[in-house]
């Protein structure tokens, strides 16, 4: 009698990575909402990028609905949209703050763009958070 469980049958493929992302504006200490998020795979570390589809953040700066990347994948590329986010937060600062429009303030995002790209085992579930602010951000795997 078997405690374990039973491998899989011969020939079968291994389980499907997934991934998910959330994205903490720390300049505010709140979720980053409506940031549009893209994912990408390669299977082989020269292999062409395929891009899989994308989502955008929910309220709580959550995509819980990645695709998930194809059998045989070994990186993934999550790349983040992020220079709409903070154009839509300057300009709602300075609807609240009419005052400061003229204060030469730039409403372009030091980086436009933040890709991160990791390598992935099949089966794993890879959470990677973004902190995020519009000097600089930071990334890691997360559960």
């Amino acid at each position: 009698m078997s405690t374990g469980s039973a491998p899989p049958p011969r020939g079968s493929l291994p389980p499907r990575s997934s991934v998910s992302t959330h994205i903490l504006d720390t300049s505010v200490g709140r979720p980053a909402r409506d940031v549009a998020v893209h994912l990408a795979a390669r299977c082989g570390r020269d292999a062409p990028w395929q891009v899989l589809g994308g989502s955008v953040t929910d309220a709580d700066g959550r995509c819980k609905d990645l695709p998930a990347p194809p059998d045989g994948t070994t990186h993934v590329r999550l790349d983040f949209a992020v220079e709409p986010y903070f154009a839509k937060k300057q300009a709602d600062a300075q609807r609240d703050a009419p005052a400061n429009r003229d204060s030469g303030a730039d409403s372009s995002a030091f980086f436009p763009e933040v890709t991160v790209t990791f390598a992935v085992t099949p089966g794993e579930h890879y959470h990677v958070p973004l902190l995020l602010n519009p000097f600089g951000y930071s990334v890691y795997r997360g559960s």
